[in-house]
């Protein structure tokens, strides 16, 4: 067995093609990711994979939509999107596959 932290993950992402990693694999990429409230990220897609974002804790804004505790979020390939942390937020995103590069500003 053994063991990491999520600290020593890039960006919360631990599952994926990428280092580092506690599973290395180009089926997939799992990441817990926290924001502080403000936080913001802008307009982006994904041409390859798609992305399903699961609100674990918090309040968020994504294309001028709000979701919240217990919300997922299905964004398809060719979908846009931004994001924004209305409040301190706990996502948890899963990507198939893993794609390095595969993320587009708009």
């Amino acid at each position: 067995m053994k063991t990491f932290r999520l600290n020593d993950m890039t960006k919360g992402w631990f599952v994926g093609d990428f280092d580092p990693a506690v599973l290395r694999t180009d089926a997939a990429e799992v990441a817990v990711k926290s924001y502080d409230a403000g936080s913001f990220e802008p307009r982006h897609m994904h041409k390859i994979a798609p992305e399903v974002t699961l609100i674990v804790s918090g309040r968020v804004r994504m294309n001028a939509q709000e979701y919240s505790d217990g919300d997922i979020i299905l964004i398809e390939p060719g979908e846009a999107t931004d994001f924004e942390a209305l409040t301190d937020t706990t996502t948890v995103v899963v990507k198939l596959p893993s794609v390095a590069g595969d993320k587009y500003l708009c």
